[in-house]
């Protein structure tokens, strides 16, 4: 009896993860649990930003009563921004991280990463894109030398893998059993 499988689907969305300046010094402890939680860190970097890129990145915040204490606080010392990959990455992340107020965070949802790492509403630890779009526009505004190209998907996703993926697994995988080396390696 043969078994059907479901063919392969290329699922990769990216967000933008920010670890902030006053959990800095819990970046592995961070990192390792987005790792766990099936995310693929696929970029990485230590900064620190100026008031004005703040003000630039929050453009969307502008004009709110809380916009100058977030300037200055996302300016008061070096954070980790992260480009994290897997399906559904952003509705992941932002499950993952749980409410933007630490403090609701703790009350509904524990174990979140807001709720153990955040403080208030303030000062809540980590940074997560709210949608696809913006995933795309902070990404750029993070890393700027990252090019973002549409993922392919449906019958673009099936053309890729026939065209590119299929003939060199196939020449690989029979060389190697021509060869049948001790170490496949």
């Amino acid at each position: 009896m043969q078994m059907l499988m479901p063919e392969p689907q290329i699922f990769v969305e990216r967000t933008l993860a920010l670890i902030k300046p006053d959990v800095i010094d819990k970046e592995e402890e961070i990192e390792e649990l987005i790792l766990r939680s099936g995310f693929l860190v696929v970029q990485k970097r230590k900064l620190q930003l100026s008031p004005e890129q703040c003000s630039n990145f929050y453009a969307d915040q502008y004009g709110k009563i809380f916009f100058p204490n977030l300037t200055a606080y996302m300016s008061s010392g070096p954070l980790v921004a992260m480009v994290l990959a897997r399906h559904s990455a952003v509705s992941y992340w932002k499950e993952l991280l749980g409410p933007s107020n630490s403090l609701r965070a703790r009350r509904t949802h524990p174990h979140s990463l807001r709720a153990i790492y955040g403080t208030d509403e303030l000062r809540n630890a980590l940074h997560g894109s709210l949608s696809i779009s913006s995933a795309e526009r902070e990404i750029r505004f993070m890393f700027p030398e990252v090019i973002l190209e549409p993922i392919p998907a449906g019958q673009r996703a099936r053309d890729y893998l026939n065209l590119y993926v299929k003939p060199t697994l196939l020449a690989g995988l029979t060389a190697l059993c021509k060869e049948k080396p001790a170490d496949p390696m």
